[in-house]
């Protein structure tokens, strides 16, 4: 590893992302599937209602999603701090 930076700020920006990550997960699966699921039924995607589809695939999706955006986040948080893996060569 290099140097590594401000080992607090690393751990503030790390927090952040997942409290924006716990954030997004909450409303897509409490949300999504609970909460709005009368608004959105009104709306269909094939034969489907959302807020049905939301609960049953669309969450799923959204999860799988929120797991690439939690990667590419903490990788540049990684690197923004030096804590980012060296290439071996």
């Amino acid at each position: 590893m290099s140097a590594q930076g401000d080992p607090k700020g690393y751990w503030k920006g790390s927090l952040k992302i997942v409290a924006v990550v716990l954030c997004i997960w909450f409303f897509v699966s409490y949300g999504c599937g609970i909460l709005f699921k009368e608004q959105l039924d009104t709306i269909k995607i094939g034969n489907a209602p959302l807020g049905f589809w939301m609960a049953q695939q669309g969450s799923i999706i959204c999860f799988v999603l929120l797991l690439v955006a939690y990667m590419v986040c903490m990788n540049k948080l990684d690197a923004k701090h030096g804590y980012d893996e060296e290439e071996d060569s």
